[in-house]
């Protein structure tokens, strides 16, 4: 049974039961690297009750499953899987996951990585932030072009 390589939903989920269908049955799997995101309480200086977020349904996967591909084309990896949650959030809540699976642990260490810093500068989110000071939209990307040169990719307007 092959796994979905992506999920954008608004349901949580459970990073046990997601590396478990990931690595499910490939005897080749010696190595497996997860990442999770949760909601904080504070961004920019400012208290943060919730957080919102919103992606176009359709281009956000196509995004990411690209960033997959150039994963699978720049590490040995055996397989990976990004589930990114949208809607309403509160701090605390798991935001979203990164999980990858080769069969050495510096290939799974470096392509999570490299899933993580592409999905926090590339990926097409937008989130609205609950402030004391009212409702605020940010945009989801970082700007890192630290993190996006480590990885020989332009900043976009470059």
């Amino acid at each position: 049974m092959s796994v979905a390589r992506v999920s954008i939903q608004t349901n949580d989920f459970d990073l046990s039961r997601e590396v478990a269908a990931l690595r499910a049955g490939d005897k080749r799997v010696g190595a497996v690297c997860s990442f999770v995101g949760t909601v904080r309480d504070r961004n920019d200086g400012s208290s943060v009750s919730s957080m919102e977020l919103e992606h176009y349904p359709g281009m956000t996967e196509k995004a990411i499953e690209a960033m997959i591909d150039e994963a699978h084309r720049r590490f040995d990896i055996l397989g990976a899987r990004v589930i990114h949650r949208v809607g309403l959030l509160q701090p605390e809540d798991q935001i979203m996951m990164v999980a990858v699976v080769s069969a050495h642990r510096g290939q799974s260490f470096e392509a999570c990585e490299f899933l993580m810093d592409y999905l926090k500068t590339q990926a097409p989110f937008w989130k609205k932030e609950q402030t004391p000071e009212g409702a605020r939209w940010v945009d989801a990307r970082v700007a890192d072009d630290a993190a996006l040169a480590r990885w020989g990719i332009s900043a976009p307007n470059a």
